[in-house]
């Protein structure tokens, strides 16, 4: 069964910084392109920063020198560093791969 679960959201300050993950099962990562998403309340799903097969990395402009995607093929979970967020970044963050979505992992960035 293909599975991916995100953990590691949770309420932060302004400022702050949060590390998500997104553990596979029944794939392995690091053979696709794994992207990560958000949404935030009354507004549609965007994407935030993916990594592809071969390495490469795209970050949405807005997020680029405060988002870094990464993967680690032992554990087969990539992640999302956050840093400097800002309360605009609060919503659900779900991660994809191979047209398979995670539940979400709620992220709340508020003083």
């Amino acid at each position: 069964q293909l599975q991916l679960v995100e953990s590691g959201g949770g309420v932060v300050q302004p400022g702050g910084s949060l590390k998500l993950s997104c553990e596979a099962s029944g794939f392995s990562l690091d053979d696709y392109s794994i992207g990560w998403f958000r949404q935030a309340p009354g507004k549609e799903r965007a994407a935030v920063s993916c990594l592809h097969k071969g390495g490469s990395t795209f970050t949405a402009r807005s997020k680029k020198g405060r988002f870094t995607i990464s993967r680690d093929n032992v554990k087969n979970t990539v992640y999302l560093q956050m840093n400097d967020l800002k309360p605009e970044d609060t919503a659900v963050y779900y991660c994809e791969g191979l047209g398979v979505w995670g539940q979400g992992t709620q992220v709340t960035v508020s003083s």
